[in-house]
């Protein structure tokens, strides 16, 4: 064969593996999507039959994380890319280990509920708290897989914004906590403590991965508003009229 055919066919195979990888972690933040999206349910009527199912799928997230990276370390000693493709395959690295430990975050809550169940596990007063905090953390996901699977930079933005409301719901728990107003046992504010910081940590972790994904498009850290315009312009996405606020 050709030196010249035999090159193009490896850089097609090279190609097909970078595409599996994109696809597995997509595949996996789809996972993470439903399985914070059960864990919250649980977590908000203590469905502990709804945690155990969270607990036990977890299991499946690691497994897939695990096979990722298994997967880029061989496309790292067989192909040894260099420039964009090595971001991409490095990148894989690190973007599936902050899923893993999303999923790991959705687990933690589940277990929340099976600890406290027959009890409720959300302490009273702070049911629409924590309620707003799980349907914000489902946004959140929801938009990362978005993200990863479409490249699209401008999405970063409302992830932004979630991720902000996240912190805000978050202070407010331990404003809540430590007024002099709070009737909780000891167990109700490490449960109400824990939960907030587990809904907040996800978001931080999702704005992270966010962020390795725009370094794949740019080449840069955290790029600033008009490396993401110029992205977006070259790959024909429309920005929103306040994203340069």
């Amino acid at each position: 064969m050709p030196a010249v055919k035999r090159g193009s066919m490896m850089r097609e195979v090279f190609h097909q593996s970078l595409e599996d990888v994109q696809s597995r972690l997509v595949e996996i933040a789809e996972l993470v999507t439903v399985a914070i999206e059960h864990a919250t349910r649980a977590f908000g009527t203590s469905d502990v039959a709804l945690a155990e199912e969270v607990i036990e799928a977890d299991q499946t997230i690691d497994d897939k994380a695990i096979a990722l990276d298994e997967l880029a370390i061989e496309i790292l000693a067989r192909q040894q890319p260099v420039a964009r493709d090595l971001r991409i395959v490095v990148s894989a690295l690190r973007v599936s280990a902050s899923l893993e430990r999303m999923g790991d975050i959705a687990e933690h809550i589940a277990q929340l509920t099976r600890m406290r169940f027959p009890e409720r596990a959300i302490p009273k007063g702070l049911k629409g708290t924590f309620t707003k905090m799980g349907e914000l953390d489902v946004q959140v996901a929801k938009v990362l897989t978005e993200i990863l699977r479409t490249e699209d930079l401008t999405l970063i933005e409302a992830l932004r914004d979630l991720d902000d409301k996240l912190d805000d719901l978050h202070l407010s728990v331990f404003e809540k906590v430590l007024s002099d107003n709070w009737q909780g046992e000891a167990g109700a504010t490490v449960d109400a403590t824990l939960a907030s910081r587990y809904l907040e940590r996800f978001a931080d972790h999702a704005l992270n991965v966010a962020k390795k994904v725009a370094y794949l498009a740019t080449g840069e850290w955290a790029p600033d508003t008009d490396t993401i315009t110029v992205v977006a312009s070259a790959n024909g996405v429309e920005l929103p009229a306040n994203a340069d606020d």
